[in-house]
This record gives structure tokens, C-alpha cells and sequence, in this order.
């Protein structure tokens, strides 16, 4: 029986691809918590489970899914805001 993946599944598959990506990257020491490059990881790949969840739906993922971008976002507008606020201090 060969496995067949919808393109839904391999968008899915690449998410939790970047998601431990990342995360194992961070336990490397190679990219920082609050860096931009690291939230963008986790809101991209918590997108692509999301966009799995079209092909069999699961609550609890969704709600897993959902709240990891919403923490995403928060990271990424601190870390804008963060960078504003010390070039205004060094003006």
C-alpha cells in the first residue's frame, strides 16, 4: 500500500517541519527565543498544520494550532516594537 499525501498533508508535514526546525535550532543555541526569525518559523509552520487540518478536521489541533500563532504574532509585533522603541532612544 503506498502512502498518498494530499497537498494539504505535505503543507502540514512541511509546518511541523519548521516548527521543530526551529525549535531544535533554539536548543542549539543557534537562534534566539525573541528573534524574529524564530517567531516567524512557528507562525508559518503552526499556518501549515492549520492548513493540514483541511483534509481531517481535530478540535484540539485547531485550538493548538490557533493559539501558537496568536502567541507568534504577540512575539513578532514585541520584537517590532522593541526595535522601535531603542532607535528612538538612540535619536
Amino acid at each position: 500500500m503506498a502512502l498518498e499525501l494530499a497537498w494539504y498533508d505535505w503543507v502540514g508535514l512541511l509546518g511541523t517541519a519548521m516548527i521543530l526546525g526551529g525549535f531544535a535550532l533554539l536548543q542549539a543555541g543557534k537562534l534566539s527565543g525573541t528573534g524574529l526569525v524564530y517567531q516567524l518559523l512557528n507562525l508559518c509552520g503552526a499556518a501549515g498544520i492549520l492548513v493540514s487540518l483541511l483534509g481531517t478536521f481535530n478540535l484540539s489541533v485547531f485550538l493548538l494550532e490557533a493559539a501558537w500563532m496568536a502567541v507568534s504574532l504577540y512575539g513578532i509585533a514585541r520584537s517590532f516594537r522593541q526595535k522601535a522603541e531603542a532607535k528612538a532612544t538612540r535619536a
